[in-house]
C-alpha cells in the first residue's frame, strides 16, 4: 500500500507537470507542494529519475484499474469492451502520460522512462515496483486484453459465442489506441467498436 507521504510527493509531481516540463520541474518545490522535506522526496524516490519512474507506473497502474471497472460493467461483451475502449481514449485524452504510454509518443514535457528495469535494492515495493521496466505500447495491448479475457470468460459473464475471444478483445483495443492518434468523427469510439465486433460476438 502506497504510504501518504509517497501518493502527496506524487501529487504534487503530476500537478507540476501540468504547469511546466519536467525538465524544468524542481524536486525541492515538489517537495514543498506536497508539505515534505526535500530529503523525504530524496528517501522516497532517490532522486528525480525515480520520482519520474513512480509516477509513470502511477499512472499506468491508474489506467490499468480504470480498465477493470470498464470491464466490470454490463453483461454485453460488446458493451463491456466498448466501455473499455472508451475509457481507453478519455484517460488517454486526459492524462498525457497515458497517451504516451500507449502511443510511445512521448515528447520533452514528458519525463521519459528507462524501458528496462533499474537495478532496486529498496525494501519498499512501492518503490521497487516503480524501478521495474515500463511495458511497451504492445504491452499495453496484450495486458488490456487478456484482462478483457479473463473479465468475459468468468462463471456467470455473457459468455460470447466465439472461437477467439482474444483476438476480438484485442481488436477493441487497438481501435481504441488508433483513436488516440486519429480521433473518430460521428459515433465515436464507441461506434467504431460496436460496428467491428458486430460480427464477432453475438449479442
Amino acid at each position: 500500500m502506497m504510504s501518504a507521504a509517497r501518493k502527496a510527493l506524487l501529487d504534487a509531481a503530476y500537478a507540476a507537470l501540468a504547469r511546466r516540463p519536467w525538465s524544468a520541474v524542481r524536486m525541492v518545490d515538489v517537495a514543498a507542494s506536497a508539505g515534505f522535506s526535500r530529503q523525504t522526496l530524496y528517501n522516497e524516490f532517490g532522486g528525480k529519475d525515480g520520482l519520474a519512474r513512480a509516477l509513470v507506473r502511477r499512472e499506468a497502474d491508474g489506467y490499468l484499474a480504470g480498465v477493470d471497472r470498464a470491464l466490470a460493467g454490463p453483461s454485453d461483451p460488446r458493451d463491456r469492451l466498448t466501455a473499455t475502449a472508451e475509457w481507453t481514449a478519455s484517460a488517454a485524452r486526459e492524462n498525457a502520460l497515458v497517451r504516451a504510454m500507449l502511443t510511445g509518443c512521448w515528447n520533452e514535457r514528458l519525463p521519459v522512462p528507462a524501458p528496462r528495469a533499474v537495478p532496486s535494492a529498496s525494501v519498499l515495493p512501492a518503490q521497487r515496483r516503480a524501478e521495474g521496466g515500463l511495458p511497451s505500447p504492445g504491452d499495453f495491448v496484450a495486458l488490456v486484453r487478456d484482462r478483457a479475457v479473463a473479465a468475459l470468460s468468468q462463471p456467470g459473464a455473457a459468455r460470447p459465442d466465439t472461437a477467439d475471444l482474444g483476438r476480438a478483445c484485442e481488436l477493441a483495443v487497438r481501435l481504441a489506441v488508433s483513436c488516440i492518434a486519429a480521433p473518430p468523427a460521428e459515433g465515436g469510439v464507441a461506434g467504431l467498436v460496436r460496428d467491428a465486433l458486430a460480427r464477432q460476438l453475438a449479442p
